[in-house]
Formats: C-alpha cells, structure tokens, sequence
C-alpha cells in the first residue's frame, strides 16, 4: 500500500488545491453560461424531447447518474445511458428519433465518447455538451456548449471539474423546467461550497485509515456522488470501495455487513435520504463503522453536512468529502496527484 508519499503535505497537493477551487469555478460556469442556459430552455420547453441520452466516462457518468435523477424528477423525461461500445466497437447505428444528448467530459477527446457523440448526432439528437476544454473536438461537435469553465485542472483525480458538472447539469434542469427554488439555490451554491471546504469531515478520514473495503450508499440526487466517492477511494487511497443505491445494497450485498465493516453514507434532507439513513442505522445496530453525511442533521452530523435544496445537497457534499479524501491519501502513504497506472486523459476506444 505504501508508495513513498508519506512525506506529502495534504494540504499542499494539487488535488487539494483544485478542489478548493470548486466555488470560484462554479461562479465563472454560471456566469459565463446564463444566455446560452436561458435559450436552450426555452428550446427544451418549447419541443421537449422524448428521451435523454447521456454520454460519459467516469467521473463524468457519475455526474450523469446524478443529472438523470434531476430530470427524471423535475422534468419527468425518462433517461439512460449510451453504452460507449456500442458505437466504437460494434459500430452500430442509432435509430432516429426526437432526442436529447447531454455528453460531459472534462477533455472532451476520448475517441469512444466522441463517436458515441457522432452516431446520436447523425440520428436526429440535439446535442448538450458539458465540457471543461472548449476547444476539443467534442466542443466542435455540439449544437449547444456549456464550457465547464473549471480551469485547467492538473491533478489525475478530477475535483473541480466534476462539481462544475454537477453545477452545470443542475442548471440545465432549473432552466428547463422553471423551477425557481433550484435556481435561488444554484444562485447560492458557490457561496455554500466555500463553507463546505471547510467543514471537518476528520472522522471518515479515521474510520478509514486501516480500511480495506467499504461501502458507500446514497439514494436518488446523491447516488451519482456515492460512485464518484467509491472510484475516489480506489484512485487515491489505494481503498476498494463500492458504491450501491441504499435500496439495492439490500439486495444481497448487506450480508456481508458486519461488525467493523466501513460504510459511508450520502443522506439527502429528502425522503431518499430517509432511506439512506435507515440503512445506516441497521448497519450500525451490526457494529458497522458507519460514517454518514445527513442534511436533515445538518452540521451536527457525523460529518458536517449543509443542508439546502435536496438538489444541490450532494454538489456540497462532495466539496468537503474531496478535501477528507485528499487527507486520507496523503495519511495512508499515497500521493493523490499521482494514482498508479493512472493519466489525466483516458483515451479508451
């Protein structure tokens, strides 16, 4: 597990220093981006699509798992995923139809992504690019560009540029379904993830120190966070992690859940988070080291968490979770900057 990097100061990493940089990038997103939001609502409300296909790798599908719920639930159109394959190695056409793409990358050069992006674009979608270099070719291929408008980001775990994702697919919703408490509070996001970078989230990063496995849960809006946290644990830490939905993890994976197992848990104030928190208390009625981010218990829970809009409770909780990561690295000999076997730019085909 040891890589020689216990001489690294957490507080001096560039993962650290860019994902501090979180709210200043969400500023410049939303500023930058408000025409160009407010057309492509009214695009949206005036033909609404039948279905929105997503494309992404990553930490980018991890934020698509979270813009599905937002649509789903403040849009009602349905969602799913493009499977990357299907296009670069089966080379199989998509059939027309009246149809949303929402493609995220922070390069926007992943050849798999991009033809992904090309056969929804030749069979009718209007396409939605959500990208950090706007000067990729992914950017060249979009009938709308949001720039991410994160900065360069030179870290391989990506901090800044995934909360601008979520940040920017949020206002996507909020300006295509008009819901105006999601946009007082996108409003009032970048102040919230100043506040969120400081809070303490200490005692994960001591429930974690010698772990091996762990779940990680969250439901609805902070599900897509909960897999983001997982390939974290994996990218820097050297931790196997897993993510499940707080439903699904009853679905067999819970019996392994016992005494000392780790568990990290995302609970929204909505009622997916109740569900969230109701796994937590059974898994720690089995003697399970739980740690838990609890809106409803605001920044008297385990982990101190802002409470908000349920929406945008998980782009806060991810704010402070990247900063207990990045510590956790750097307190079990790993240096987050540079993860094993790892580049800034997947090239997956």
């Amino acid at each position: 597990m040891e890589q020689g990097a216990k001489t690294v100061d957490a507080r001096a990493t560039l993962m650290a220093s860019e994902a501090r940089e979180a709210a200043d990038a969400v500023r410049r997103l939303l500023a930058a981006n408000a025409s160009t939001l407010e057309t492509l609502g009214e695009t949206l409300r005036a033909n609404p699509p039948k279905l929105v296909v997503t494309c992404a790798r990553g930490s980018s599908d991890h934020a698509a798992t979270y813009g599905k719920y937002l649509i789903e639930t403040l849009v009602g159109v349905p969602v799913a995923s493009a499977a990357p394959s299907v296009a670069s190695i089966f080379g199989a056409p998509v059939a027309r139809g009246d149809f949303l793409c929402i493609a995220i990358s922070q390069s926007g050069r992943s050849p798999d992504l991009l033809e992904t992006v090309r056969t929804q674009k030749a069979a009718g979608a209007h396409v939605v690019a959500l990208v950090n270099d706007e000067g990729s070719p992914l950017a060249g291929m979009a009938d709308t560009l949001i720039g991410l408008k994160a900065g360069p980001e030179t870290s391989v775990a990506a901090t800044k540029s995934y909360i601008a994702s979520l940040a920017a697919l949020a206002a996507v919703v909020a300006a295509w379904s008009g819901d105006a408490a999601l946009g007082e509070a996108l409003a009032a996001l970048p102040a919230g993830l100043e506040q969120a970078r400081e809070l303490n989230w200490n005692a994960a990063r001591d429930a974690l120190l010698d772990a091996r496995n762990l779940f990680v849960i969250g439901r609805g809006y902070s599900l897509g966070i909960a897999q983001e946290a997982a390939l974290k644990f994996k990218e820097t830490c050297g931790l196997h992690a897993e993510a499940f939905s707080a439903a699904e993890v009853r679905h067999g994976p819970m019996a392994i859940v016992g005494e000392g197992f780790p568990v990290l848990g995302f609970a929204t104030s909505d009622a997916a988070g109740d569900s969230v928190r109701e796994a937590a208390v059974e898994f720690a009625g089995r003697d399970a080291r739980v740690c838990l981010a609890d809106a409803r218990a605001g920044e008297a829970a385990t982990l101190p968490t802002i409470a908000g809009h349920p929406a945008v409770e998980p782009i806060l909780m991810v704010q402070s979770f990247y900063l207990m990561t990045n510590a956790l690295a750097v307190a079990r000999g790993f240096d987050p900057d540079r993860p094993q076997h790892l580049r800034k730019v997947t090239e997956t085909r």
